[in-house]
This record gives C-alpha cells, structure tokens and sequence, in this order.
C-alpha cells in the first residue's frame, strides 16, 4: 500500500471540545470515516509531539502512563503534545491515515511545523510509516516496536529515528528492534532496557528519562527544514 498525501489523508469535518482538566484540553475529531477522541497539552513555540498507541489503541501509552507524564514535562520545553486513540485500532493503513490526518491538524490548525511521533508495540509501525511520508516529521520514535509494516523504515532518513526497547519483551522480542535499527539509515539510535518486558513497567524512569532528553534534542534544534528535506 502506498501512502500519499492525496488518497490517504481523512477528511477532518470538525474537533469538537470537551472538557479540559488540569491544562489538558479534551477534542474528538469528526472525520470522513467515523470519530475519535484525542488530548492537547498546549505549549508556546512551534514543536510538537503526536503520541499513538499499541495495537489496542489507547491515550496513555505504556509504562504506567508514559504519553501524558512526558508530555506535561515537554510543555516548559515550549513543546506541545496530541494524544489519540485510533478510529479503528490494529488496521495499520487506517491507524497510519488517523495519524496523518493528526499530524495535518496540528500543522493546519496549531501552527505546529516541527513534529516528532512516538508509537508503542504496533504503534512503532504506524509512525514509521506516517513518519516516512509526512513533511511535517523531523523525528520518530519506535518503542518495544514490531517489524510488520515497517518496510518503509529507511526512508525515514534524515529523520533521526530512535528504537528503544525491553531485553526481556515476552510480546515482540528485542531482536525486533535490533532488525529495524540494521534496515533504518543514519541517524539512528538505539537503547535497550536489561530485565524489562514489552509494557516497560520495569524501565519506567529510565525510559521517560531517554525519550525525554531526546525528544528535548531533536525539538529544540534549530535545523533548516527546508535543508533537512533537500533532494
């Protein structure tokens, strides 16, 4: 399946908004295909991350709440967050157009221009993929990532592409994101969690520390986009 701006990114009709608690705007996008409910943390500046689930879909991630711990942290970064939950979670080609059509929105309507994705198990596919299409992606984030649907892993590059994952995953063994680091080009980089499994509860602060002091790196660069896509 190819995946181009054209015939794969969902027709937004409305965001409608919910309540907001503790700085945390709720929003359900009304799309084409049906309806999904998403979180913003708003932040200043033009730096954004969109954060997608496993194959079950979900707002919080792994890791006991991972998505809305580091997002709270990145906004004195001057970075803001989405977090969405699929129309139809575990269907890869329309996780990847919800995905899209997410990175669209926070284009579009939150002037957001410099975008890093973070997904989770299955989720690691999903941002692959959006992340190998999207003009909009300066990085990608893969954590406890499978291998399915991630042909398109090397052309992420120049996105900077970084694969975390437990050594002791009883779901998708390490071996997975040792396979995607050897296909992915520069720049890349991977961390592996000794004693964790695929839900990395064991590795809780040492994974928000990493994906943290990253996502800070890559966000906070001044780097020509214009240049970073050249040719």
């Amino acid at each position: 399946m190819k995946y181009t701006k054209a015939s794969n990114l969902l027709h937004l009709d409305s965001v409608r908004h919910d309540s907001t608690v503790d700085g945390v705007e709720g929003l359900w996008f009304q799309t084409s295909a049906g309806t999904f409910p998403a979180r913003y943390h708003a932040a200043a500046g033009e730096a954004a991350v969109l954060w997608v689930g496993g194959a079950g879909g979900g707002l919080d991630g792994p890791a006991g709440g991972l998505y809305p711990r580091v997002a709270g942290q990145l906004i004195k970064d001057n970075i803001a967050s989405l977090r969405i939950h699929y129309r139809e979670p575990g269907d890869l080609q329309e996780c990847v157009r919800d995905t899209l059509m997410a990175i669209e929105y926070l284009v579009n309507t939150r002037n957001r221009t410099r975008i890093a994705l973070v997904g989770h198990s299955f989720g690691g596919a999903v941002v692959i993929v959006a992340g190998s299409v999207s003009q909009a992606v300066v990085a990608v984030v893969a954590m406890s990532s499978q291998t399915y649907g991630t042909s398109r892993v090397s052309l992420l590059s120049p996105r900077p592409l970084l694969l975390l994952h437990g050594q002791d995953d009883e779901i998708l063994p390490d071996v997975c994101s040792h396979e995607l680091y050897q296909r992915a080009r520069e720049p890349k980089a991977i961390i592996l969690y000794p004693g964790c499994r695929h839900g990395l509860d064991e590795c809780r602060e040492a994974v928000d520390r990493n994906l943290l002091d990253w996502l800070r790196e890559q966000l906070s660069s001044q780097q020509n986009k214009g240049e970073m896509f050249a040719g």
